[in-house]
């Protein structure tokens, strides 16, 4: 692999984003203030079995982003490499991560400490989440729409749209 160049002013803030939550836009448009652009990397990963398909996903994300005050700071990319292929890709030198809970902190760390390892030139930020969306999780956001339930605190009127159309079967 060549190494690209990297720019620590260019933020990677990756995710499989099933779905796309307010806490995840509340991330994106707090790093887009911190850094010159934000390229949120939407995971193909199946091995989490995602409820939505990766063009749904990214789609849902791209939508969202457009009604953000910073969109012109930020673009969408999709990813099934390893963390640090994509970020050099993309030309960024941090990576973005949110932080809800102590457990979150534990989990990134290790990653962070992993992502060091394999590229030392990149560097890791934590956001501690905002206090209205510390207990938002995609996992929770589907069990609650599984179930019948409002997820209109969680999520926009378009992602909770397609959300229960997806899971009605369309």
């Amino acid at each position: 692999m060549i190494k690209r160049m990297t720019n620590p002013r260019i933020g990677f803030y990756p995710g499989t984003f099933d779905p796309i939550t307010f806490g995840h836009l509340d991330v994106i448009d707090r790093a887009a203030v911190l850094f010159d652009h934000v390229v949120v990397g939407v995971a193909i990963n199946d091995a989490k079995a995602p409820l939505l398909g990766f063009e749904e996903r990214r789609g849902l994300v791209e939508q969202e982003i457009a009604s953000l005050p910073h969109r012109d700071r930020i673009s969408v990319t999709g990813f099934d490499t390893l963390l640090v292929d994509a970020v050099r890709q993309a030309g960024a030198g941090t990576v973005i991560r949110g932080l809800r809970s102590a457990g979150d902190f534990d989990f990134e760390t290790q990653l962070s400490g992993a992502l060091r390892r394999l590229a030392p030139e990149i560097e890791t930020v934590f956001l501690l989440a905002s206090e209205n969306h510390r207990t938002t999780a995609s996992r929770i956001v589907k069990e609650i729409a599984r179930l019948g339930g409002d997820i209109s605190p969680f999520v926009s009127d378009r992602t909770a749209r397609h959300l229960r159309g997806k899971l009605a079967g369309g």
